[in-house]
């Protein structure tokens, strides 16, 4: 990189050339996790946990740093700059060149995006701006932001929402790099995508893949259970020109395969391949992960794991369930290791965390699982036996090396009170495994909840130097 009088600036030593370097590189201590007031009374809050086993903080909050403001509801984050930022020039910063040092901070609820600054102590990230919710939606047209990728233009911010209050369509707003201004819709031509989730691309092929969810009058009160039955939420997937910002191609997973959310590409900079997450079909109440994949110039997409519904006493439900008679999985996230050898699948409504062998892409191979929660299970964590835990596996995350998994129990405030209507409480939980042979141990050390959080419930994590979902490679 060079700087803006053309001499040599520093690269982030947490811009990894390939998955390999990723993989090599120092193990996180640190991990930020958003964590959320559900009354909206309370600022939010960026909480930092310790990950050093060799800490005698260990699994421990050590760093908290509030929003300026209420009623947020912190959901998903990001860094500012990932190892994409090595592939596209005009990343330059200032003397210190680009850096993975800014973690933005959206509020599903309120627009907002509160941007914090993790230097110069990681463990106190100070907040360094915040955009309006009135500049995305002038700019850019959007509301209800999600997911965001540091991307070649800017950094690209998933909306659920269009400008008007509650409505669509929902796209992408792109972010100045170095400000953190909002650009404009990224979209020139949006072709027939109207709803939105998540998205993230294969940058060598110039191919960005977007998902889709609902608008926000159709999420933000809890499943609606009429939109569900008449298959209204999201159940396609789009494929774009990434360079242009032009809808290419769409690809309907089957009505009945309702909420088709988080998008995990290859981290193979040279495949042509990812995995999605459906949360529940009407069918059945099983879950899906379905596999996309190039042939010629088209795109297709088939289903490569199953996971079925399970019977249960309907007095043990809570009421949305009540009619049927069985828990349905819910898979609500996914991750991909950075090696692409391990899937994992969280069944939040199960209370249960799958590992899958995705050496063959495929043709997945369960090899590994651990229950935590779950709407009737309520497994307890090793380290707290008498607690039943409400929740489950949610938002997973796994480290570079593939060794960790990191797990919280929080899907969506208004989701949360549907099916937990008792109360979901918040935890975060780590796993152990084998990244060759699989396998899954609860670490009985780090088990951080409750109070931990001073009362918030815990959803996102992102891991100091980067993790299985942040980064994308451009060199193999």
């Amino acid at each position: 990189m060079s700087g803006p009088t053309g001499t040599a600036v520093p690269t982030d030593p947490t811009f990894y050339r390939s998955p390999a370097e990723a993989i090599a590189a120092p193990t996180e201590e640190l991990a930020y996790v958003v964590a959320f007031d559900r009354s909206g009374q309370r600022p939010d809050a960026l909480t930092v946990v310790d990950t050093d086993p060799a800490s005698d903080s260990y699994g421990q909050v050590v760093g908290w740093a509030d929003m300026p403001t209420t009623g947020d509801e912190l959901h998903h984050f990001g860094w500012n700059a990932c190892s994409s930022a090595l592939m596209h020039a005009g990343h330059d910063t200032g003397d210190d060149g680009l850096q993975r040092r800014y973690l933005l901070v959206p509020g599903i609820r309120s627009s907002r995006v509160h941007v914090f600054d993790t230097h110069p102590d990681p463990r106190s990230p100070r907040l360094h701006k915040t955009i309006e919710a009135e500049e995305l939606r002038a700019k850019a047209g959007y509301s209800r932001p999600h997911t965001l990728h540091c991307g070649p233009d800017g950094v690209f911010l998933t909306c659920l929402g269009g400008a008007e209050d509650g409505g669509g369509p929902g796209g992408i707003a792109l972010l100045d790099h170095a400000t953190f201004d909002v650009i404009g819709p990224w979209e020139t031509d949006r072709g027939d995508q109207h709803l939105a989730y998540d998205a993230w691309w294969h940058l060598n092929q110039n191919t960005l893949v977007s998902s889709e969810w609902g608008t926000p009058s159709m999420i933000e009160d809890g499943l609606v259970p009429d939109l569900l039955l008449g298959q209204q939420y999201g159940h396609r997937l789009h494929f774009w020109d990434l360079a242009e910002g032009k809808h290419r191609q769409t690809v309907d997973l089957g009505p009945e395969h309702q909420m088709v959310l988080e998008i995990r590409p290859s981290h193979d900079p040279d495949a042509t391949w990812g995995f999605v997450g459906v949360v529940i079909s009407t069918a059945d109440l099983s879950a899906s992960v379905w596999r996309w994949h190039r042939e010629g110039d088209e795109w297709r997409v088939d289903e490569v794991i199953s996971i079925p519904a399970e019977p249960a006493d309907p007095a043990d439900l809570p009421p949305a369930l009540q009619p049927f008679g069985a828990v349905p999985p819910l898979v609500s996230d996914i991750d991909l290791s950075v090696d692409d050898r391990m899937l994992y699948v969280s069944c939040w409504g199960t209370g249960e965390l799958k590992q899958y062998d995705v050496s063959d892409p495929a043709a997945p191979r369960e090899v590994g699982s651990v229950h935590l929660g779950g709407i009737v299970r309520r497994t307890p964590h090793p380290a707290a036996p008498a607690e039943r835990l409400a929740g489950g596996p949610q938002m997973v995350e796994v480290s570079r090396d593939g060794r960790r998994v990191y797990l919280t129990n929080s899907l969506y405030g208004a989701w949360d009170d549907q099916f937990f209507p008792a109360g979901v409480g918040a935890w975060m939980a780590k796993v152990d495994t084998d990244p060759a042979a699989g396998g899954l141990t609860l670490d009985e050390r780090f088990f951080p909840r409750g109070e931990d959080f001073r009362g918030l419930r815990v959803h996102q994590v992102r891991l100091q130097g980067g993790d299985a979902s942040s980064d994308s490679y451009c060199w193999r």
